[in-house]
């Protein structure tokens, strides 16, 4: 397995000074070398094939001894230097100080087809940054993050990527629910694949340090590495930088409203510079549309990261990076110009991403009171919100159209006259909209299913893999994962998966919420 190695990131960017893999506070430096740790009876269970064209491996090299060997950490490539990243955060709006990659060990960075890509295992052992964890990972996390990074990138989600997910062969004790009844469960890492994995916080760390010398050094490598089309660093184009962080993230989080992806813990620790989903815990996909909806047991009574607080926890981070910057940049202006274009171009972007999920492409002043009415008719009565946006497709004419959504409730039996009446004048409003549209039916509906996914990666699904895998078999987790490969085909043959949660998923530990060791 010959590798096209770099060591941009490593060469340009200050190191720990202090080898020992102790922990402690680190400064005057964007990462310290360690090693990942020796695991018992490491076995890969599924590999990425997309990922692995990526990186100029072939499908038979990934069956070698020495790809499992690396993508476990038993094995260092030759001449590389593994490391982790030293950054802050802000956690659940409060700064936390070093956090640093407390169970993510960078292996390398390749380049190949001319893209570059860094190559990181999740769950690899312990770092300076690990704090009082044992920088290790469980296979049910790692199957999430294995099936939930691909999935959000054939969703066309900006994201991290997965390489492998195997098993460790070791045991690892956690407390799934933070109840004091921690257990033991399979270990497992997974390889994980970025342009890069800088984050908000590894901005912020400096900036609370007051190490200027070193904040400017990682924004400029930022902007010569991965915005390069800006220009060559300099305080003007620190602004552009900012300009199109802010712009990315959003564009980001809009498509997560679209596909009704929450992330459960949008600290800025975990805020990808690039605008990329990454670190992917306690997430989930509503099932119920409902805006007040958090997948994270953490955060059950404040709710900060519920679904329809996301695009102003997005701007809230967007301010403490901005902070971050200021000292480099020194004028506040340009700054909460970006800050505030963000809330202009949320409206208008929500607004766009709404008319085309209902098929909507002409203008008309009165679409923002069709939405808002229709958000309001699906909190009526538990709705699933990716079938009911799917069956909506198929529309044609009002007095037929609570038949066809009639399966997205959770609870059909039980709905009221006055539920359905609220249904029938929506949909009558709906009707006569669509009829100042100029695209035919057939163009609509496809135009419609092209932003409406069939299938997402619901957490009972993920469940299920993980209880699978948990008796030694794989075959959910490559069934899941080819099924999201197309999640906006109609693949007859996965209907099965077309379908509400289960009534025995509702409460179910890992299919409704899940905590941050999830």
């Amino acid at each position: 397995m010959k590798l096209n190695i770099k060591n941009i990131f490593t060469s340009e960017l200050p190191a720990d000074t202090i080898l020992e893999n102790s922990r402690r506070q680190v400064s005057e430096a964007v990462y310290s070398f360690v090693k990942p740790k020796k695991t018992k009876k490491p076995k890969v269970i599924h590999v990425s094939q997309e990922m692995t064209q990526e990186l100029g491996i072939s499908e038979d090299e990934t069956k070698s001894e020495f790809f499992k060997n690396i993508v476990t950490g038993n094995e260092i490539y030759p001449n590389t230097k593994p490391y982790a990243m030293c950054y802050g955060g802000h956690q659940f709006g409060n700064w936390s100080g070093q956090l640093g990659d407390g169970r993510a060990i960078n292996l390398f960075e390749i380049e190949h087809n001319s893209k570059n890509w860094k190559v990181q295992l999740k769950g690899a052992g312990e770092t300076p940054y690990s704090r009082t964890a044992d920088g290790l990972a469980v296979l049910r996390s790692s199957i999430r993050e294995y099936l939930c990074s691909e999935a959000m990138f054939h969703l066309g989600i900006p994201t991290t990527r997965a390489l492998s997910l195997s098993l460790s062969g070791d045991d690892v004790l956690r407390d799934v629910l933070y109840n004091g009844n921690p257990a033991y469960e399979k270990g497992a890492i997974v390889s994980r694949i970025s342009p890069s994995f800088l984050r908000f916080g590894n901005f912020e760390i400096f900036a609370a340090r007051k190490d200027l010398k070193n904040l400017k050094k990682l924004v400029d490598y930022t902007i010569n590495h991965h915005f390069s089309h800006l220009g060559n660093p300099s305080k003007e184009n620190y602004i552009n930088f900012f300009k199109e962080v802010s712009e990315r993230t959003l564009k980001m989080i809009i498509d997560w409203q679209r596909v009704g992806f929450v992330h459960g813990v949008m600290n800025t620790d975990n805020m990808s510079i690039l605008g990329l989903t990454i670190d992917y815990g306690p997430y989930g996909w509503l099932e119920g549309f409902d805006f007040g909806w958090t997948p994270n047991t953490t955060d059950r009574q404040n709710k900060r990261y519920r679904y329809a607080n996301q695009p102003n926890i997005g701007l809230w981070n967007l301010y403490q990076l901005a902070n971050a910057l200021y000292p480099i940049i020194e004028e506040v202006e340009p700054l909460e110009a970006i800050l505030n274009q963000y809330k202009i171009d949320f409206e208008k972007q929500s607004l766009q991403m709404m008319k085309t999920k209902l098929g909507l492409f002409v203008a008309d002043e009165d679409d923002i009171k069709l939405i808002q009415e229709l958000e309001d008719n699906l909190q009526l009565a538990e709705t699933d919100m990716t079938l009911f946006f799917r069956y909506l497709s198929n529309f044609s004419e009002a007095s037929t159209a609570f038949k066809l959504i009639e399966n997205a409730f959770y609870d059909l039996e039980n709905i009221s006259k006055d539920v359905k009446k609220r249904w029938d004048i929506w949909f009558h409003k709906y009707e006569n909209r669509l009829s100042i549209e100029r695209v035919s039916f057939e163009e609509k509906k496809q135009k419609m299913n092209d932003v409406n996914p069939k299938y997402v990666l619901r957490n009972y699904m993920s469940q299920m893999a993980i209880d699978e895998a948990d008796k030694g078999n794989y075959d959910l987790i490559d069934e899941l994962y080819q099924l999201l490969k197309k999640p906006y085909s109609e693949q007859p043959e996965n209907e099965k998966w077309f379908a509400k949660r289960p009534e025995w998923a509702r409460n179910k530990v890992g299919c409704s919420m899940l905590s941050c060791s999830s």
